[in-house]
């Protein structure tokens, strides 16, 4: 038997948690990409070894989903969009989470309501990325290519370029129609929409 609980966010608790995505954003601009992505990884491993229930690991599959797309060579984020990541990706980096991780249960629960937050926001670089990989996948395998020898193969960098444009077409368009997810890099931004 499994019990649904819906969690519903105030604009207080979305304040909160605006007010958190900021000071992590000033963080970024004193750490580097490699310290971000360490201390994520960490956060990835406590959170996959951790006794914590279903809805908090998918939420963490999530965030190494993020992971992936800012290291993957082949995708090749351009600066701008790989800030925006890099900025969402600075909150995991912190080691001051509202609630300690180290809790049993809920420890990650504040970690997990922040990733669906980001995730909602970065939904169109999620979206392209996850196609990307996708054709990647089917066409190294109709190609008779191994996926882990591609870098920038010109059949590969012209999907790349396409998902990528669709990307920032998305992002603009959701903007435009007040779904969140502006260009800025700077994430206490994000959740106007919610």
């Amino acid at each position: 038997m499994s019990l649904k609980i819906s969690l519903e966010l105030s604009p207080q608790d979305l304040d909160h948690f605006r007010q958190i995505m900021n000071k992590a954003t000033k963080a970024r601009s004193k750490s580097s990409e490699e310290d971000i992505l360490r201390q994520v990884r960490d956060v990835l491993k406590q959170g996959q070894t951790a006794k914590a229930p279903d809805f908090i690991k998918q939420r963490i599959q999530t965030l190494d989903k993020m992971v992936a797309m800012v290291e993957d060579v082949a995708w090749g984020l351009e600066d701008a969009d790989r800030e925006r990541v890099l900025a969402a990706l600075a909150y995991f980096a912190d080691p001051e989470d509202i609630i300690p991780d180290h809790i049993p249960v809920v420890g990650f629960l504040d970690d997990a309501i922040m990733i669906e937050l980001i995730a909602r926001e970065l939904k169109p670089e999620l979206e392209a990325y996850h196609d990307f990989c996708v054709y990647r996948e089917a066409e190294s395998a109709r190609r008779g290519e191994q996926v882990i020898t591609m870098d920038r193969v010109e059949w590969l960098d012209k999907r790349r370029k396409e998902l990528q444009s669709r990307m920032r077409r998305r992002r603009r368009g959701r903007r435009r129609s007040g779904g969140g997810g502006g260009s800025s890099s700077t994430p206490g931004s994000w959740f106007s929409s919610f």
